[in-house]
């Protein structure tokens, strides 16, 4: 078992966790999201294509609808929260560093690049971008937003990125082409959250070669 083939097939293990921990399945998905969106050292962690599939297990009634929108909204937001604290405590030492052990640092100036063009918007936006979903409220915390306006966005964010990946997965994942081709719809929501990311930095890498040509 590796991590692309959980990953391309998240719904199979996740069918196999239901089954084996039951209720207990709420509680490993609230650690996961809690930890992709609070910790710089796990943006490796599924986020968007979890809660498609969790989305998928609810539209067959396997799991509640209703508890996955508000234990994963919560998890979301206080992922975030404390990464901004993190961020705020330790995030100046971490930005000086060329190398660090479990992050590199080219995520956190991809990060600030989002900053520069969207401003605070960044903490909405970021949440459907992976990778930078989790460095933005890093970086956030490094700049010391304030608290007050940090949240707001915070709290936006995350409930708009919970109900509209689960709603994705409530209302699409039963077609019988997804039930089929999981894995292949789950690459094209990985390919489609990386593209806005890419866009940034050709669009960065641009602008920047046309201005040290003139």
């Amino acid at each position: 078992m590796n991590y692309i083939d959980i990953i391309l097939h998240i719904d199979k293990y996740l069918d196999i966790i239901i089954q084996q921990y039951g209720l207990w399945t709420y509680g490993l998905l609230f650690l996961i999201i809690l930890l992709e969106t609070g910790l710089v050292a796990t943006p490796f962690l599924p986020g968007d294509s979890l809660l498609f599939a969790a989305g998928t297990f609810a539209a067959r009634e396997t799991l509640n609808i209703w508890w996955l929108f508000f234990l994963l909204s919560l998890a979301a937001i206080l992922g975030d929260t404390a990464n901004y604290w993190i961020g705020s405590i330790i995030g100046p030492k971490v930005f000086r560093q060329e190398k660090g052990l479990f992050f590199k640092k080219e995520y956190l100036v991809r990060t600030r690049l989002f900053y520069e063009k969207y401003g605070a918007k960044t903490i909405v936006l970021a949440r459907f971008i992976p990778i930078i979903r989790t460095f933005a409220p890093f970086v956030a915390g490094i700049g010391k937003m304030p608290y007050p306006k940090f949240i707001l966005y915070n709290m936006v964010g995350g409930i708009s990125w919970v109900l509209l990946f689960v709603s994705g997965g409530y209302y699409f994942g039963g077609i019988p082409f997804v039930k089929k081709k999981f894995s292949l719809v789950i690459i094209a929501i990985i390919i489609i959250s990386f593209i806005p990311l890419a866009w940034e930095l050709i669009s960065h890498r641009w602008h920047k070669k046309k201005y040290e040509i003139k």
